[in-house]
């Protein structure tokens, strides 16, 4: 995959210079995640399809929480 061209940051990305959270670029039909702190470094390219089942599994409650 390309670098993509977009990268969006959470709203959730914490205090400061807001550099404590993922990124996420739209490259149809895949969503390449990376470390906001480290961009240059390696990203996870996922399928659509699976991108969604990580977000709903990072979502879902924790037992014990």
């Amino acid at each position: 995959m390309t670098t993509p061209d977009t990268w969006q940051k959470s709203s959730y990305s914490g205090g400061g210079e807001g550099n404590a959270c993922v990124e996420i670029a739209h490259r149809h039909p895949h969503v390449a995640v990376r470390d906001s702190k480290a961009p240059q470094q390696a990203n996870l390219t996922l399928g659509a399809h699976a991108f969604i089942a990580l977000v709903e599994a990072l979502k879902a409650p924790r037992l014990g929480e």
